[in-house]
């Protein structure tokens, strides 16, 4: 087991973890245990100081991103000197962004539509134990995320079982897609190149494959757009569209490579009532 020490400041776990970025977590002693793919970590804070403990530090230092400044994304966001989006940039300077295991990401995403986050944990969770393998780590078992390969040896009503209800289909189809042809051909690809591939995919829109490109991918050119963005985008910008995709265009027009960044901010700050 080895340790990262980092400062506080840009490090909260409990706003990182609890934004909707990420849905294998749970509460554990001081803080959290965080799972992803076959990998785990425990990650605590006491304010001044978080601590990450893992076996593989290397995967979990990428993971929280915890090579980039946020102080510098943080200044350069309250430079487009909006109120709202200010007060909530500095309430909520402890997100980051993180860097998810591309397979896990697309399958959660495609859980996670028109969906509410208990329900999602638990739809991932028995997934995962029904076709992950067994690990432990700090004394407790967990399973891991199934690979495509994995997943693609179920049918869609074995995921309907689970859960997963009309996304089954889209669970299942993509993961013979995945399985055949793996997503190294993604790489590379800008976002706007990388937006278009993955809306191909089964049970991909608009606002999965922005949270993949996000999420998995690290662009942070991405918007993800729900019910709540909406929901800022009327009572704090004043907008007046109704088209999602338009709402999209407007803020990652306005923000460029800070949208995905800026975004987060938004939602912590309207979820916190801020």
């Amino acid at each position: 087991m080895q340790r990262i020490d980092y400062d506080a400041t840009y490090f909260n776990p409990k706003d990182v973890l609890e934004c909707g970025q990420i849905f294998r977590f749970e509460k554990f002693g001081q803080g959290y245990l965080v799972f992803s793919r076959d990998k785990a970590c425990y990650v605590r804070s006491d304010g001044v100081k978080t601590v990450i403990e893992s076996d593989f530090p290397e995967y979990f230092y990428n993971f929280f991103d915890l090579g980039r400044d946020y102080g510098q994304i943080c200044e350069k966001v309250k430079s487009f000197d909006i109120p709202a989006l200010c007060h909530a940039c500095e309430a909520g300077k402890g997100l980051r962004l993180l860097n998810q295991d591309r397979e896990e990401t697309l399958f959660s995403f495609i859980i996670s539509q028109n969906n509410n986050i208990p329900r999602i944990k638990g739809i991932i969770s028995r997934i995962c134990e029904g076709l992950g393998e067994k690990a432990e780590f700090m004394g407790k078992s967990y399973f891991t995320f199934p690979s495509a390969t994995a997943l693609c040896k179920k049918d869609a009503p074995y995921f309907r079982s689970l859960g997963a209800g009309y996304r089954d289909v889209f669970i299942a189809e993509t993961a013979k897609r995945v399985a055949s042809e793996g997503l190294a051909r993604l790489d590379g690809l800008d976002v706007v190149q990388l937006k278009r591939e993955l809306l191909s995919y089964k049970g991909v829109g608009d606002k999965v494959a922005d949270c993949v490109c996000l999420f998995g991918y690290g662009k942070a050119a991405s918007f993800p757009v729900d019910t709540w963005i909406e929901k800022i985008y009327r009572e704090d910008f004043h907008g007046t569209e109704k088209s999602r995709k338009k709402i999209n265009e407007y803020f990652t027009s306005l923000f460029g490579e800070y949208s995905g960044y800026v975004q987060q901010y938004l939602f912590y700050g309207k979820r916190e009532n801020l």
